[in-house]
């Protein structure tokens, strides 16, 4: 993975691969400063999954924004879900398929230089038993998606602007 920030126009574009279904994947960023930040993140599906759902969980010292002036859509996914507390952002109704890329577009606020977010991916074809239904998936994604081991990865940033 790696990212590009636009100081000016305060974005943050971040590009990547998955390969595991196994592990969820935390992320940390070096930011050239706190505040707030547009997301546009792209990412390709190398597992042999399909993904039915998209999870994004922020470090304590950020939240997501979620006001009228703000975008928060994926191309793949049609609807999305946000905690309350700003900290869980889910896409779901929609699918991303093997080899298939992932668009998505949020925007951040944080008190660090250095946030840190967990990715989660479900996939109805797994150990969680038969294919689930979309309620059943749209409790999944209000009371957040399972937890699994962690993997830890560093995206170098390049700052322009």
């Amino acid at each position: 993975m790696a990212a590009v920030a636009d100081v000016r126009r305060r974005v943050l574009m971040v590009s990547g691969a998955y390969d595991t279904n196994d592990h969820d994947v935390s992320i940390a960023i070096n930011l050239p400063e706190p505040g707030r930040w547009q997301v546009i993140k792209s990412e390709t599906n190398l597992t042999d999954q399909t993904w039915v759902a998209m999870q994004a969980t922020l470090d304590d010292d950020s939240t997501f924004v979620n006001d009228a002036d703000t975008m928060v859509m994926s191309r793949q996914f049609a609807k999305s879900f946000m905690t309350p507390d700003l900290r869980r952002l889910t896409f779901f109704d929609g699918e991303v398929r093997p080899g298939e890329a992932l668009l998505k577009v949020y925007t951040l606020e944080t008190t660090s230089r250095k946030p840190a977010y967990v990715h989660s991916r479900y996939s109805p074809v797994s150990a969680d038993g038969p294919m689930k239904t979309p309620e059943e998936i749209e409790r999944l994604v209000a009371n957040g998606l399972p937890q699994r081991p962690v993997i830890e990865v560093i995206v170098p940033v390049t700052v322009i602007g």
